[in-house]
């Protein structure tokens, strides 16, 4: 602990070193230097008493997360600045030496900063340092309904049209905005669709982080053909400390049985038959697989007693599993449901011209519908939000796939 402490404060205050020549370079007003360095101690001991109290016990919540949004405001800026400060920087030593070399009559070899080049960095600044507030106040609830209509040649015709809402990740423990909570549930219930899922995340650690909102999810309508859900990483309780291992399991008990409190149908490595009109399709729900996290998913197990030629929709939290397991089954999964990414909760998306998160040089598949060899996944954006308390340019997402028989033509 101290170690890193030690790291994170060194870090902290070679970024304020730069940062204290661009405002010095921007402003001669002393006012204006003297109100930065001590907003700037204020903030740097809240971050480091933040640190120093926080208890791995109790794990991420409301409270935790604004400190990490504080963090990032005045963290994220200040790189820019350095980036632009350093070049400059580094400019000049070149200049200065060429000054030297060339025997140039002057007394100082290294030109002074220059104004212009301050203003641009802190102009600069300011566009992540206004995005990320943003993001905090009104991004992290920005709800959007994203709708997909995807064609198989193989779907039973009953299910022609089916349709299918999916949400993820919803970290309950984060929340701290009931109205608007209670507004997302709404936009939910207005889709009407055949089947509601939840790919998984249900908190952040600890299943009492849900008991506020039971209620609020409970007006979740049950559709004709159901509600299902599976487990996500964090539903393991496996990012905090616990006094025992018997305490562990309890809170692993109560994340499972919150999802009957709120009538969805946990479905842990098994599947559900839904049958409409004498036909069925195999609804598949895995525990969480990912190649860089927990890996108690079973394929083979979950999916038991399906068969090869049955349509499927696997529910499976991680996206990677698709790509490592799914995919090239030849078991044939048709469409599976993922979330766990969040995009990162910050990007930029231009439908049909641009998508771009910091996500992507991680997963493969982050957000969004891929196609591949045949079949299909979707990875949710996520219905809540973890780590920064916010989301920018990527938002809160609810998804209503429509599935669609491709017809061939003569």
């Amino acid at each position: 602990m101290g170690v890193r402490l030690i790291i994170f404060i060194t870090i902290l205050i070679l970024l304020d070193l730069y940062a204290f020549q661009a405002i010095r370079t921007f402003s001669k007003n002393q006012w204006v230097f003297w109100v930065y360095v001590l907003l700037s101690i204020a903030v740097l001991a809240y971050l480091v008493y933040a640190f120093l109290v926080y208890d791995r016990s109790v794990g991420p919540t409301s409270g935790s997360l604004q400190v990490a949004g504080i963090f990032l405001l005045f963290f994220v800026p200040k790189l820019v600045l350095l980036v632009f400060m350093f070049g400059e920087d580094i400019t000049r030593v070149f200049l200065g030496g060429y000054n030297y070399l060339a025997s140039n009559n002057t007394t100082e070899y290294i030109p002074s900063r220059r104004k212009f080049v301050s203003q641009l960095a802190i102009g600069a600044a300011a566009i992540p340092f206004a995005s990320l507030v943003y993001g905090m106040v009104k991004g992290k609830y920005n709800y959007k309904v994203l709708t997909h209509t995807l064609y198989f040649d193989d779907l039973p015709d009953a299910f022609d049209g089916f349709r299918v809402t999916q949400i993820s990740d919803i970290h309950s423990g984060s929340f701290d905005a009931p109205e608007k909570i209670e507004y997302a549930i709404d936009l939910i219930n207005e889709q009407e669709t055949d089947l509601l899922v939840f790919t998984g995340d249900i908190v952040n650690t600890k299943a009492e982080e849900m008991d506020p909102w039971i209620s609020t999810f409970k007006r979740l309508k049950t559709p004709e053909f159901g509600k299902y859900s599976i487990l996500g990483n964090h539903d393991y309780g496996e990012y905090v400390s616990w006094p025992s291992e018997e305490a562990k399991a309890a809170n692993f008990k109560g994340i499972k049985d919150i999802h009957k409190k709120i009538d969805f149908t946990l479905l842990l490595n098994e599947n559900r038959f839904i049958e409409k009109e004498g036909e069925r399709l195999a609804l598949i729900g895995v525990e969480n697989w990912g190649h860089n996290f927990k890996q108690a998913g079973d394929l083979a197990k979950a999916s038991e007693a399906t068969l090869q030629k049955d349509f499927k929709i696997l529910l499976s939290h991680d996206p990677s599993h698709w790509e490592y397991e799914v995919k090239n089954n030849d078991h044939n999964y048709h469409l599976t449901l993922s979330g766990h990414t969040h995009g990162f909760q910050f990007g930029i998306e231009i439908p049909g011209f641009l998508k771009w998160s910091p996500v992507q040089y991680v997963y493969k598949h982050w957000a969004g519908v891929y196609k591949e060899v045949g079949r299909y996944i979707n990875v949710n954006r996520g219905f809540g939000f973890h780590a920064y308390p916010g989301r920018v340019g990527i938002w809160p997402e609810i998804t209503v796939i429509e599935l669609k028989k491709k017809r061939t033509t003569t």
